[in-house]
């Protein structure tokens, strides 16, 4: 599978765009003004405390207080910073019942916080005590004792090996070379201002085989570190110097928190291109065009520094055409802004976005490729799971996801659609579990959320129906009219009343409402006038004593 990533840095919003084998899987977008959250650290001050809610509301100098939940204190808040729930601990971390959050914190008190999850909505960030703060090659947890490596390093060798080198590093055994300081130096002079914390490859790590050591405790250090899916291969040279890089980064960091007042940003995340490019370093990328030259700089400087091997793959798109009609980016992006997903068998999915879940419904549609239905609806959900799976990372759909497929009967065709999913699903880098599929056809999942979907990062709600996609019809207006008529008539003493309409509305009832208007007349006994607005939207109307 070949993965390219194509950069449209050409206006104020940056867009990237991650294809495989030339088809769009995921978008990424950043505004000037408006870069993403997550990853950020700052120096906060608890608003208040909730004891029932288990949680205190921190103020951050954001326009919405952040979200601190109990468990994001006490616990090493594994899922959110993508620590594996069986790492190897280097000291004892306390599994004890979560302590009450009014005795965790207080109100007024400073604390230094890390964004987890953007602002979403009317919901303010959610944030974490535990820092996570990630290069290429290792992420570093300050606090939380622990070694953990990537998943999608299988050989068990060479965890082994990257374990032992971890190990020895934090035990106070440095592997020497002559090349160590000057690697770290140069990581400290591009990265102390503008590296910063971000997201592990939280969905492809996992602790390191038990036979490598982990029974022995190990050093009683307070500082954890989990190993990249860049990291393998890698001399223990290297992954000294990212080791020692990110120590002086939190250095600096603390440093940085010390001398300010909350509310206070203290440490940024990278843009969003090289971002992109640090959180990738251990996946192969066989090409990255970019469309700006500030753009393509600095992508350039960052993998010269820190990722070597990505310059060559690095070319400036130089074209006329727009970088997005490559692949008919700018066309899968139309796309994704639709409901429906139409099926290359003529079945579809529909995907609705609510405030409480995203419900996608499977259709079979024109597909009657087989005279058994339950073939049919085999085979058209087969195709459905892979089309929901690339939708999910595309539209970055997440929380509580439902899935109406079309009912199957036989159980080893339930299971072959859960295990194609899944199977489906394990491209995404965010965390999915996924339910079993209920006597109905459904199937519940829940996909981590970190950042605002497709759809309300480039849609704002509509001011007519507020989001709702439905007006009241016609008819139903004209009703509305009538009934408020009869109600500002007994209301006010006046001689007649005005109706000021939309220009549909108004038509539709001087045309087809006349007779009704006519017997409203002589019921109230004053007089009704109608007015056509064309400045008015269709939904609106006023009526006006005379």
């Amino acid at each position: 599978m070949s993965i390219e990533l194509l950069v449209n840095s050409a206006s104020p919003e940056v867009r990237v765009a991650l294809l495989e084998d030339g088809v769009l899987q995921e978008l990424f977008i950043e505004r000037r003004g408006k870069r993403g959250l997550v990853g950020n650290i700052y120096k906060g001050r608890i608003l208040r405390v909730l004891p029932g809610m288990q949680a205190a509301f921190v103020d951050l100098g954001l326009e919405r207080s952040a979200f601190l939940h109990a468990s994001d204190i006490t616990s090493p808040a594994l899922a959110d910073i993508g620590v594996p729930d069986d790492a190897t601990p280097l000291a004892g971390i306390d599994d004890s019942p979560e302590t009450p959050i009014d005795r965790l914190v207080r109100q007024g008190e400073e604390l230094l916080v890390q964004i987890i999850k953007d602002p979403i909505g009317t919901k303010g960030a959610r944030i974490t005590t535990r820092l996570s703060i990630p290069s290429c090659h290792a992420v570093f947890l300050p606090g939380f004792p622990m070694i953990g490596v990537s998943r999608r390093i299988e050989d068990e060798d060479e965890r082994r090996r990257l374990h032992d080198i971890v190990h020895a590093l934090i035990g106070g055994a440095p592997i020497r070379a002559g090349s160590t300081d000057e690697a770290a130096n140069t990581r400290e002079d591009f990265a102390l201002d503008r590296a910063g914390p971000g997201r592990s490859d939280s969905p492809s790590i996992a602790a390191p085989d038990k036979g490598s050591g982990s029974e022995d405790k190990g050093p009683q250090v307070k500082e954890g570190w989990i190993l990249r899916t860049a990291a393998e291969g890698r001399s223990a040279e290297v992954i000294e110097a990212d080791m020692q890089f990110l120590r002086r980064l939190t250095q600096a960091i603390t440093a940085e928190s010390e001398a300010c007042r909350a509310p206070a940003l203290v440490h940024r995340d990278l843009p969003l291109v090289v971002r992109i490019l640090r959180e990738r370093s251990g996946v192969a990328i066989e090409r990255v065009r970019i469309d700006s030259a500030a753009a393509f700089a600095e992508a350039i400087d960052f993998c010269d520094r820190f990722l070597p091997e990505t310059s060559p793959r690095i070319e400036r798109h130089r074209c006329k055409s727009p970088i997005f009609d490559l692949h008919s980016v700018e066309e899968e992006i139309r796309k994704a802004l639709q409901p429906r997903v139409p099926l290359k068998s003529g079945g579809s999915i529909v995907i609705e976005e609510t405030e409480a879940l995203v419900a996608i419904d499977v259709n079979s549609g024109s597909f009657v490729g087989h005279r058994n239905p339950e073939e049919t609806a085999f085979k058209t959900n087969i195709e459905a799971a892979h089309a929901i799976a690339r939708q999910l990372r595309l539209r970055n759909l997440a929380g509580i996801i439902v899935v109406d497929f079309i009912d199957m009967q036989r159980d080893e065709h339930r299971q072959g659609l859960l295990q194609t999913l899944e199977k489906a699903l394990g491209k995404d880098r965010s965390r999915v579990r996924i339910g079993d599929i209920s006597a109905l056809g459904l199937v519940e999942m829940a996909r981590e959320r970190t950042r605002n979907s497709l759809r309300r990062t480039l849609f704002d709600d509509c001011p007519h129906c507020l989001g709702s996609g439905a007006l009241p019809s016609t008819e139903s207006l004209c009703h509305a009219i009538v009934r408020d008529i009869l109600r500002d008539a007994r209301q006010f003493d006046s001689e007649g009343l005005l109706v000021v309409a939309s220009s549909e509305i108004g038509r539709r009832l001087v045309e087809d409402e006349y007779e009704i208007f006519s017997e409203l007349e002589a019921l109230i006994g004053k007089s009704i006038g109608i007015r056509i607005e064309e400045g008015y939207a269709r939904e609106r109307y006023d009526i006006v004593p005379l």
